[in-house]
């Protein structure tokens, strides 16, 4: 039984107990005994272990798990302490940068967000080493529908930034006039330049908050 140790555990109680749960774990137990998969199981759902649903101010939907070694551990575009950036990390730090002027942190984690109420969730939660999107089928897309819709109920408005078409096909879950929804192609660096350079996602996002009395998102890494 999973156990995420906040809201989330009440709020999705029904959802892995049904069918397509339970083929995916099913799935999913003999992936991770067969082949290399990340992030590590246990990882899994760090995203909704670190965001509590009543803390959630704005989701940012990724697409699926980095590939390569020690780099995923459950939050969208994060890796592990003590890893550099990669190339779609370092183009958000550059927007960033651009946008609110904030200094590119040392590594790549992203946790501080999380904490801060960014929830980093990927539309898919795990992937095979080195072959991207290989579980965007087993499931995976039912279980973050159903994620997208409990927060699209959600009363205090939240800012979902969806970048890249993955996480643009989640736009029409988001129906709730309280939201906003800020979109832009992947920031990868074979799409970035075409939208996401230039966004202002980030300022958009906290205007966004403060206007609906919301306190806005510390988005600087650098900050303890």
């Amino acid at each position: 039984m999973v156990r995420l140790n906040n809201e989330w555990d009440e709020i999705l109680a029904g959802e892995f107990s049904q069918e397509y749960y339970r083929r995916l774990r099913y799935w999913l137990k003999k992936e991770y005994a067969e082949q290399t998969i990340y992030p590590p199981m246990e990882n899994i759902f760090n995203a909704l272990r670190y965001t509590s649903y009543s803390d959630v101010k704005a989701v940012i939907l990724g697409q699926d798990p980095y590939h390569g070694p020690g780099q995923a551990h459950g939050l969208c575009f994060s890796v592990q302490p003590g890893v550099p950036a990669p190339p779609s990390l370092q183009n958000i730090f550059k927007e960033l940068q651009s946008d609110l002027g904030i200094t590119p942190p040392k590594d790549g984690t992203l946790t501080r967000w999380a904490e801060r109420g960014v929830l980093l969730l990927n539309t898919t939660l795990t992937v095979r080493r080195g072959q991207a999107n290989s579980h965007k089928n087993i499931g995976w897309t039912t279980f973050t529908d159903h994620v997208i819709q409990k927060l699209n109920a959600h009363e205090q408005p939240i800012v979902f930034l969806l970048w890249g078409g993955n996480a643009r096909s989640k736009k029409s879950l988001i129906t709730a006039p309280q939201h906003l929804v800020l979109e832009s192609v992947h920031p990868s660096p074979l799409s970035a330049s075409g939208g996401f350079f230039g966004c202002r996602h980030f300022s958009k996002c906290n205007a966004f908050l403060e206007a609906n009395g919301v306190s806005p998102i510390d988005w600087d890494l650098n900050h303890p």
